[in-house]
Parts: C-alpha cells; structure tokens; sequence
C-alpha cells in the first residue's frame, strides 16, 4: 500500500504544481495588466484549490502509512531533527506544506470577499505565489518521480 500511495502522491504533485503556477501566474498578470476579474478566473483558483486538497489527504495517508514514521520511536524527537533526509520527510515537508495548503484555502476565501477586479486578482496573486513557493522549497527533488 505504501508504494502506492507514494506513487500517487509523486504523480499528482505535478498537477498540483501545473495547476497552481497556471493559477499564479494569471492572477500575477492580469493584477499587473490590470485586467478584470472573471469566471475562469475562478475556476483556475478552485481547480488549484481542490487539487491541493487532494494532494494533502494523500500527503496525510502517506505519512501515517510510511516506515519513516518509525523513525520518532527509533531515534526520538532529537534523532529525527537531527538527520537531514528524516527531518525532510518528516518534519519539514509535511508541516510547510500543509502550511501552504492552508494559505491556498485562505488566498481563496479571502479573493470571494473582495468587490473589486484588481482586489480579487492580487489576493489569489498573493497568497498562491507564497504557497507555490513554500511547495517549491520542500519537494523532496532527489526522490521525486519523474
């Protein structure tokens, strides 16, 4: 089961990114451009939304189904932060990552409220480039299928 959902985990992070750089780089242009606010506008930012989601839930699964998680019994708290690939795995990346999920599902509750084309655009601009960027900084690159 683990490989699995490893597999899965690896595979969807690609959508997850594609989708969240499509969505960034909109809101970064059209809030540069000045441009309006519209419905697919709002699609790009749920699809971004709900894949993230997915991706967190299979994050969640993986992590409780991994061997890695033995580690924390094994070596302790102080073993783990210790060793760099243990403390990736299971510290950093799960962490900052559910850190930028939550500032996707903020970015997008946020933008609804807003009244204004040029508001709406800069929010999800705001709040996706930092997550992007959070997802970006802890991918495990050396492991990562592809």
């Amino acid at each position: 089961m683990y490989d699995i959902v490893k597999t899965v985990h690896s595979y969807w992070a690609y959508l997850v990114l594609l989708v969240l750089l499509i969505a960034t780089v909109n809101a970064l242009v059209k809030t540069f451009g000045d441009k309006e606010y519209e419905a697919n506008d709002f699609r790009r930012s749920l699809f971004a939304l709900i894949v993230s989601h997915i991706q967190l839930l299979i994050g969640l699964v993986l992590y409780f189904v991994s061997p890695r998680l033995q580690m924390f019994s094994e070596l302790g708290m102080g073993g783990v932060m210790k060793d760099a690939v243990n403390r990736l795995y299971l510290v950093e990346h799960p962490f900052v990552n559910i850190i930028a999920v939550a500032l996707i599902t903020i970015g997008y509750s946020k933008h609804k409220k807003k009244l204004t084309s040029h508001a709406k655009l800069k929010t999800i601009a705001v709040f996706y480039t930092i997550a992007l960027v959070l997802f970006l900084s802890r991918i495990p690159w050396s492991s990562w299928v592809g």
